[in-house]
């Protein structure tokens, strides 16, 4: 039974479902097997599926049912309000990329990359070898294993000039995954209450981690090409921030590289003004038309604070990124971790410095950007030909995702719904906007599951925006 025959079921009995009365019973197992060829066992997987997102209910020699509504005794919370002050329940809203699609739909909304882009086979290698190693009974190490920090500093040097002094293994600290990094630098760098420049649009999880921290975002328009320095001077000059958070190398969601010049003037600008810049490279390991070239490997001097995770490259499973941060603020970084994770898994560790130093390694890498670049390309030329409504903002040399404006008038929120109704997920752009959203946008991923069903996720996408009722 293929993955696609199993998908096809999923979706076609959700509608069902849907579509059904609660009570209503659902066709038996044997006639499912006929109708679409599957094995019982694949049916039964598609069932028990449905069962366990509350969709239906198995009644013991009876079958499947669609299940009924049951009215419960509302519970008073109210009391909640004036405990829990004032609220921040849209910042801590869980982001469209880690919902999980609705079974049979076409992903364009994960924040993770299909599992076939991923180094299975390193994993499991590294994984069975860490399990023999001391690293499972090893005592914790506060900043990380010196290995695992050494090959960060060195990943960062290979970039830097000659004439700069290089970062060494004191100065990384590991962290479990770049959300606690966001958070431990948010905390350091800016505080409670103090003002931290950002990017809108922007990364959901440094909107959520800035809110976690109660800093007070101070918002700068970024494009395809990345933000202009002047905003940034106007914004540090009025609001005496110490912290700019951005992604100069394949931006989520905008997918913007900085040019050499703007990188230049922007470094120049956080140093005229005695500030941080905390660089997130969350997607140097997907590459596809250029080569990542970082901030950080530009400064010796302590004003660039470099995040770079491995979660997304090697697994979710894996949560390890590296912070490489220089002088007294790698104090302050040290603690904020260690008030929060005390230390990283040594488990986890091994096994991501042994999947990024096997030669093989390399070679995943490269295929991966191969496959990234196709994908991408793949689901451009989709929307080109399908959805010519959707305004991509430009063709990304790297990372996961598209950034396309609906057209103007369209209802965002209506969009969503009926892009899942009709089978596609997608990112309602206002998620990622830390400020209000200069108009309707959806992030659409080239990385997810199944990328040959990229067309049919175009003509849904473009179908909706053909109805008058859309806009």
């Amino acid at each position: 039974m293929s993955q696609d025959s199993s998908t096809r079921i999923a979706r076609d009995l959700s509608r069902w479902v849907e579509a059904a009365s609660p009570g209503a019973q659902l066709p038996s197992t044997r006639s499912l097997v006929a109708e679409y060829g599957a094995s019982p066992v694949t049916v039964q997987k598609v069932l028990r599926g449905l069962t366990a997102q509350g969709l239906v209910e198995t009644r013991p020699g009876v079958g499947t049912f669609v299940r009924s509504v049951r009215l419960a005794r509302p519970h008073d919370y109210s009391w909640q309000t004036a405990a829990l002050g004032v609220g921040r329940s849209r910042s801590l809203q869980m982001a469209s990329a880690l919902r999980a699609a609705r079974p049979g739909a076409i992903d364009l909304s994960s924040g993770f990359p299909d599992p076939e882009l991923l180094p299975d086979r390193l994993i499991r290698t590294a994984f069975t070898r860490a399990a023999r190693s001391r690293a499972v009974l090893a005592g914790p190490s506060p900043a990380g294993l010196p290995d695992l920090r050494a090959w960060f500093a060195a990943e960062l040097a290979s970039g830097a000039p000659a004439s700069l002094t290089a970062p060494t293994a004191d100065d990384v600290i590991i962290f479990p995954g770049s959300q606690s990094g966001l958070s431990a630098a948010f905390r350091s760098l800016a505080g409670a209450g103090e003002p931290l420049i950002m990017e809108s649009p922007t990364y959901w999880g440094a909107i959520l981690a800035a809110a976690q921290a109660n800093v007070e975002i101070v918002p700068i328009p970024s494009s395809a090409q990345g933000p202009d320095p002047a905003d940034l001077e106007r914004a540090l000059a009025e609001t005496g921030a110490r912290a700019f958070y951005a992604q100069p190398t394949y931006a989520n969601p905008t997918g913007a590289q900085w040019s050499a010049q703007l990188s230049a003037d922007v470094l120049e600008t956080v140093r005229r003004h005695k500030a941080f810049l905390i660089e997130d490279d969350w997607a140097h390991d997907f590459a596809i038309d250029s080569k990542p070239k970082t901030l950080a490997a530009q400064d010796d001097a302590g004003h660039v604070v470099y995040l770079r995770s491995l979660t997304k490259s090697i697994s979710p499973a894996v949560r390890v990124a590296g912070v490489v941060v220089r002088g007294p603020v790698r104090d302050r970084l040290m603690h904020a971790a260690q008030s929060e994770s005390i230390y990283v898994s040594g488990m986890l560790q091994a096994v991501a410095l042994d999947v990024v130093t096997q030669p093989a390694w390399r070679t995943h890498l490269r295929n991966l950007n191969e496959q990234l670049g196709s994908r991408r390309d793949l689901l451009l030329s989709s929307l080109h030909e399908h959805a010519p409504q959707l305004q991509v903002g430009h063709r990304p040399k790297g990372g996961l995702n598209l950034w396309a404006r609906l057209p103007e008038g369209t209802d965002l929120g209506q969009f969503v719904r009926e892009a899942e109704i009709g089978g596609v997920s997608v990112v309602p752009g206002d998620e990622l906007f830390p400020a209000e959203p200069v108009a309707g946008h959806v992030r659409l991923t080239y990385a997810g599951r199944d990328p040959g069903h990229y067309p049919t996720a175009a003509r849904v996408l473009g179908k909706i925006l053909s109805r008058p009722q859309a806009s």
